[in-house]
């Protein structure tokens, strides 16, 4: 299904944890001047993951940012964080602003078409916390994003904008994967921000 109502109370979910999508949080403009500026300034290595035992680095492009030189570890491969530029420190305020909630970093993706996607997970990392709340900003194209639930494989997906905000919480990582399904309809980029609260040992 596809959600349209972007009443940031509105829990998505039906159970087991709580997704509010914010909608457009910047106009079309300062959404492009966001995209140009981050396309630009941040320092875009390609993702490594390790599956099944192989290691594959994939066309996605990643950058992880913190308040410190935190070492967090995904999909079997460890990154440090880099200090944060001007332009994402301005973001993650306004982002704090909107969700009451403070984050010490960000994991930036860069996709450059639809048919770099990334499959069904769940951010539940030790190093996240429990009930770990997770705020997504898009830029660029726009993008579907999928929740499957753990149990009852009940599904749901909303659009991402450009300048949207979507932020997971409460026990949304325990119960549900999300996922960005690949696309033929998207030919152009997109680059999202997910700020974090990374506990460090």
């Amino acid at each position: 299904m596809d959600l349209f109502d972007y009443d940031p109370t509105l829990n998505l979910l039906p159970f087991d944890g709580e997704v509010n999508y914010f909608g457009e949080i910047f106009n079309h403009s300062e959404a492009q001047h966001y995209f140009d500026l981050l396309f630009d300034s941040v320092d875009w290595k390609p993702d490594e993951v390790i599956i099944a035992g192989k290691h594959i680095t994939t066309k996605r492009k990643i950058a992880w940012y913190g308040d410190g030189n935190y070492a967090y570890t995904y999909s079997k491969t460890t990154r440090h964080a880099l200090p944060w530029t001007s332009e994402l420190l301005a973001l993650k305020d306004i982002v704090e602003q909107k969700c009451d909630t403070e984050f010490n970093s960000c994991l930036v993706n860069l996709y450059h078409n639809g048919e770099e996607g990334v499959t069904w997970h769940s951010d539940n990392e030790k190093a996240l916390g429990t009930n770990t709340t997770i705020a997504s900003l898009s830029f660029g194209s726009e993008r579907k994003f999928s929740f499957k639930h753990k149990n009852t494989k009940k599904s749901l997906s909303v659009n991402l904008q450009a300048g949207s905000l979507l932020v997971m919480k409460g026990t949304t990582q325990n119960h549900w994967l999300h996922c960005l399904p690949k696309t033929k309809k998207s030919t152009s980029p997109r680059i999202n921000l997910t700020f974090r609260t990374y506990k460090p040992d």
